[in-house]
């Protein structure tokens, strides 16, 4: 069953947000939306994973949960999902001395 997803990427290559144009509306730059089966879904979560390099992807979709969402990230990022008792949590990770250099 097809159900609603929701792409946010930060600095990817081009060739990956031109891929997912195909499956996905992009409504904002860099922020797709879709509706597309879990197959499709998943395929193209693969490829955004493989694909990020030095950016950042985050993929909510609907799940049977408390929260009724489900949340995925790739990349070289900050923010995390956790699970604390059944509930997604975002957890940041600090910014070491060379890092915030980078910055």
């Amino acid at each position: 069953m097809a159900s609603m997803i929701v792409i946010a990427v930060t600095a990817v290559p081009d060739h990956l947000r031109g891929a997912l144009t195909r499956w996905l509306l992009e409504v904002t730059p860099e922020l797709y939306v879709g509706t597309v089966s879990a197959r499709v879904r998943d395929e193209l979560w693969n490829s955004v994973a493989d694909y990020a390099g030095s950016g950042v992807a985050a993929l909510a979709y609907p799940s049977n949960n408390e929260q009724g969402f489900e949340l995925r990230t790739a990349g070289l990022h900050r923010r995390n999902p956790l699970d604390f008792d059944g509930l997604t949590l975002i957890g940041f990770q600090r910014l070491g001395k060379e890092m915030a250099r980078k910055v």
